[in-house]
């Protein structure tokens, strides 16, 4: 039976970015290679990137932080480009990479966390925590999607999207509005998810029976 899935159109953000930049970010992951840049170099790169922008959002500097994290933003795309330029055959590198992107959601959310909690401002904290919370799991449930094998890259808020609106934030200073954005956000988008995986086991299980 054909998919339902259009290999056309682009699911999500991240999807349209690597359609839209896809050919730019190979090129340069050749380049990158034959320079003698391992991709999990890069990812580790990537994540003392987000830890510095940390440390600045800790102590309140919200643009510099912004600034930092777009300055080290092409790093998480160039690993995987250099990854199929050396044609890498194993695992690993998927699980470094996923696993580094957690830390990085945890280091940012907890340099706000820091932020509030020096001023006492619960709320901020609060909101802080849900964020992270939220994208933890939004990551976990896909992750646990896909050792049940189904795709599972839907949802309100995916990591480019998250990404965004932490950018956005940081810049027009309107932390409080993203934070409530992001706490609510990923959280539906956690429900989405496991909706979704629900309906395709459903679907799996009744044409298993039929």
């Amino acid at each position: 039976m054909a998919s339902s899935k259009s290999p056309h159109r682009a699911r999500t953000l991240t999807d349209f970015m690597r359609a839209r930049f896809g050919g730019l970010t190979a090129r340069l992951g050749r380049a990158l290679w034959k320079m003698g840049i391992h991709p999990d170099a890069l990812t580790f790169a990537g994540l003392v990137v987000v830890g510095v922008a940390s440390v600045a959002l800790a102590y309140g500097h919200t643009l510099l932080a912004a600034l930092i994290l777009i300055a080290g933003t092409p790093l998480d795309a160039l690993d995987g480009a250099v990854a199929r330029a050396m044609e890498r055959q194993g695992k690993f590198g998927a699980m470094w990479d996923s696993t580094l992107d957690r830390y990085a959601d945890g280091f940012i959310f907890m340099g706000l966390a820091y932020y509030f909690s020096e001023r006492g401002e619960q709320l901020g904290l609060v909101l802080a925590m849900a964020a992270m919370l939220g994208s933890l799991l939004v990551s976990y449930t896909r992750a646990r999607a896909e050792g049940l094998d189904v795709d599972c890259k839907v949802g309100l808020l995916t990591r480019m999207e998250r990404i965004v609106i932490i950018l956005a934030m940081l810049l027009s200073g309107w932390v409080m509005a993203g934070l409530w954005v992001l706490a609510v956000g990923t959280h539906i988008t956690v429900a989405q998810r496991v909706w979704h995986v629900r309906g395709a086991l459903r679907a799996r299980e009744g044409a298993n029976n039929a």
